[in-house]
């Protein structure tokens, strides 16, 4: 993995950063040329993995990974004078388009949007979808967050991959920072410069949420984030780490 330039931070090596520090380890350098890898993004509504993670969704299937947008829920109450029915078929059309743009798969989860549960049934579903695709990479909500929806996901998969025994590498995404996600510190940064205009193409496809408030928010934050390890624009994210391997 290379070393960003802010201290206490790292910059992802992966097969997604064009450029790597000098001193990157022998089995980050290895991992960066890993091509056929599989990474599930996992967010609580259609919008959510494209406008946390899009770039780094986008930079992965550029090097030939499998992508899988997967929608805890399809964004039912999203949508104000629609029925949940009404809703649902719009956002989860969006999602697919999306999909399309980022060429990644999509899948969805089956649960409510504002109603998601977090129990032992809904703890055994999670875990058993993501075994069944059984993944590098997953990233998903940082779950102290002012949406309760965004917290419910993040902690669904954090417990899949404690009772998987940590067999993915786990990393938590923003969401609008300081408004929904909060108390996050990331030390994991993906540039994301040469596919921000892909990122944002499949943001937009989200048109029934109204989108040009959220991408402002977003917007600000690729640009902080790509300040704060020095390129021009970046996602960043915070690692769960088992132990002192390093794979990103």
């Amino acid at each position: 993995m290379g070393t960003a330039a802010v201290a206490g931070t790292t910059m992802l090596g992966l097969p997604l950063m064009a450029q790597a520090s000098q001193t990157a380890s022998p089995q980050a350098d290895r991992l960066r040329h890993k091509r056929g890898g599989k990474c599930l993004v996992i967010g609580a509504h259609p919008d959510d993995p494209e406008t946390c993670c899009g770039g780094t969704m986008a930079r992965l299937a550029r090097e030939g990974w499998d992508v899988v947008a997967v929608y805890l829920t399809r964004g039912e109450a999203g949508i104000e004078g629609k029925s949940h029915e009404q809703a649902s078929a719009i956002r989860s059309q969006e999602a697919i388009n999306a999909c399309r743009v980022l060429d990644c798969r999509h899948a969805f989860l089956g649960q409510t949007d504002g109603n998601t549960v977090c129990d032992a049934d809904h703890y055994k579903q999670m875990r058993k979808y993501i075994a069944s695709e059984n993944p590098d990479v997953v990233f998903t909500h940082w779950p102290i967050d002012s949406h309760r929806d965004h917290a419910i996901c993040g902690l669904l998969v954090l417990d899949s991959w404690r009772r998987l025994e940590h067999a993915f590498e786990l990393y938590y995404m923003e969401a609008m920072t300081g408004t929904q996600t909060q108390m996050f510190v990331p030390d994991t940064y993906v540039d994301i410069s040469d596919v921000i205009q892909v990122k944002h193409e499949a943001c937009m496809c989200h048109v029934s949420q109204g989108m040009d408030d959220i991408n402002h928010w977003h917007y600000r934050m690729e640009q902080f984030r790509g300040i704060e390890c020095r390129c021009e624009v970046a996602e960043a994210f915070l690692h769960h780490r088992w132990d002192s391997k390093v794979f990103l």
